[in-house]
């Protein structure tokens, strides 16, 4: 596996220095010393630097490394307060003008997926693509019985390339781990972990076409989403076909002025329609970029949006929901010392931690952003000083709420890119405060109640024979308690990456030794270079 994630990062080089954007590699420690491999290699002289602007030669690079890549200038193309113009108008063509592939190969998918021609299956097909994206591209069609639809199609081969990439985060991520000095505390084997899911769930339509079914019955008869529906019969593993929908894409704000549309109203939704789904549904659409967001303008003064794209939905436990929501509450009344709290009683922030000095750290960082519009933020740099205060409070990185963390970014970028004085804090706090008090009203607990009374009652009638089970064993001497200790497998890890840079230290060692010895003895040297050289290359390493 390490032979294969080191051919790739390899290749990672190759396309970085062949278009030009040799500072990257410069500032990756981990290429750094493999730089003059390439810049030694025939096919590098001729073919670096092509022509076009940096930004170009960016958006041209990730989309030849490939679709986690694309993904990444997907997720930095909303937040234009972060980049230069230029960069991220090219980073917006990856939002749905990636390269597509034939069309011809798309319809043999689909005959292959139904195991019929095409041509009995649609009364009209396109090959051209409407749209190509990293993991699939999307064709427009129309059904035998009339309806416009659009057929979506998984590209060939984007698992294997998937799937070497995640090979070659998680051997990055492995590195950082046992290396880093706060390898520990980022998690990045977890992150690594919570982010493989969630892109090979995208390559399931049969789950993303579940996934637009549940988003629809959420929002039925709603005026902030509308979501199209699902043509079952034609779903497949890597077919999926929807209904065709009309609109204005949520980036064309020009189109968006001339057809009269509400911006303020539409940027105010956005917030609404994001607290609505991780709050009320627990269940949000994660992939919340321009080229999947549509502006339905039938009436201007109240415009809907409109989604595609399921294939990465979000959800939290009750317990991160509940830590999460009163974290909010908290920020938008500036009760510090409950932020405090809160990170400490959910176990975001070790018990350890002083409850004052981290309500200090926390208004430090939240008291600049309040009272200020949109446009006089960025998150960003709030989010850079955010990390700051988690080093020095041992904060560890929560992978479950990465996604999660992600799509409010998404939604801010999206609402400074339409009306920058929008107040996030204002348009989100009275969401929230309303769920809180449905949540603890006397008519939801008593929902909960009728929702858990067939448990309870299983529960009660079980209850007897698991108190005789009970008995029985603590009076035979087999009555055992398993405690979990919170610190142990950090324990276990550690001891294990000790003893394997032990092994390593003897490996090298041994290694170093016989090239002296062969130096000394030998009459070809350059074995004994070569082998000293890497017993003492290991040696470092292993150190390390």
């Amino acid at each position: 596996m390490r032979l294969r994630s080191i051919t790739r990062l390899l290749q990672i080089q190759r396309v970085l220095v062949r278009h030009g954007l040799d500072e990257i590699i410069l500032d990756t420690h981990l290429l750094r010393p493999l730089r003059f491999t390439f810049y030694l290699s025939p096919a590098t002289w001729f073919e670096r630097r092509k022509g076009g602007s940096r930004a170009e030669r960016i958006r041209l690079a990730l989309e030849e490394l490939g679709p986690i890549f694309v993904k990444f200038g997907q997720a930095l193309s909303t937040r234009r307060d972060l980049l230069s113009p230029e960069l991220a108008d090219e980073l917006a063509k990856l939002q749905d003008r990636v390269p597509p592939f034939p069309g011809s190969e798309a319809r043999a998918i689909i005959e292959k997926a139904y195991g019929r021609p095409v041509a009995e299956v649609f009364e009209q097909f396109d090959e051209a693509p409407l749209a190509a994206a990293s993991i699939a591209q999307v064709h427009t069609a129309r059904l035998r019985s009339g309806e416009d639809v659009v057929a979506k199609v998984v590209r060939p081969g984007v698992r294997e390339k998937i799937e070497r990439d995640i090979e070659v985060m998680y051997f990055i991520a492995r590195l950082a781990r046992d290396y880093a000095p706060e390898g520990r505390r980022l998690r990045p084997v977890e992150v690594v972990q919570e982010y493989e899911k969630t892109i090979l769930d995208e390559l399931d339509l049969m789950r993303e076409a579940a996934n637009a079914a549940q988003l629809k019955r959420n929002f039925a008869g709603s005026e902030l989403l509308y979501v199209p529906a699902v043509h079952w019969d034609y779903c497949r593993q890597n077919v999926m076909v929807m209904e065709r929908i009309h609109g204005i894409q949520v980036s064309d704000v020009a189109e968006l002025r001339r057809r009269g549309t509400n911006i303020q109203r539409l940027a105010e939704n956005g917030v609404e329609l994001f607290f609505t789904q991780v709050f009320r549904h627990n269940f949000f659409h994660a992939d919340m970029h321009p080229g999947n967001i549509f502006v339905q303008v039938d009436d201007p003064e109240h415009p809907r949006y409109a989604a595609v794209d399921f294939g990465i939905v979000g959800s939290l436990d009750a317990r991160d929901q509940h830590y999460l929501a009163e974290n909010f509450l908290a920020f938008f009344d500036h009760d510090y010392n409950r932020v405090a709290r809160l990170h400490i009683d959910s176990g975001w922030v070790p018990s350890h931690v002083r409850a004052d000095e981290l309500e200090a750290a926390v208004r430090t960082v939240c008291e600049p952003i309040f009272n200020k519009p949109l446009s006089e933020i960025s998150f960003g740099q709030v989010l850079l000083r955010v990390f700051e205060t988690a080093r020095r409070f041992d904060m560890k990185v929560q992978p479950q709420l990465i996604l999660l963390q992600k799509t409010l970014l998404q939604i801010e970028g999206l609402g400074r890119m339409l009306y920058p004085q929008l107040d996030l804090w204002k348009t989100a706090a009275p969401i929230l405060k309303e769920w809180g008090a449905e949540r603890l009203s006397g008519r939801t607990l008593a929902q909960q109640l009728r929702r858990h009374l067939p448990d309870l009652s299983e529960s009660l009638r079980i209850l007897p024979q698991v108190l005789q089970q009970f008995v029985q064993q603590a009076s035979e001497g087999r009555f055992r308690i398993t405690v979990d200790q919170p610190g142990i497998e950090e324990l276990r890890h550690e001891i294990r990456a000790g003893a394997r840079r032990r092994d390593a230290t003897i490996v090298a060692s041994i290694t170093l030794l016989a090239g002296l010895v062969w130096l000394a003895v030998g009459e070809n040297w350059l074995p004994g270079v070569i082998l000293a050289g890497a017993g003492l290359l290991g040696a470092v390493l292993a150190r390390r």
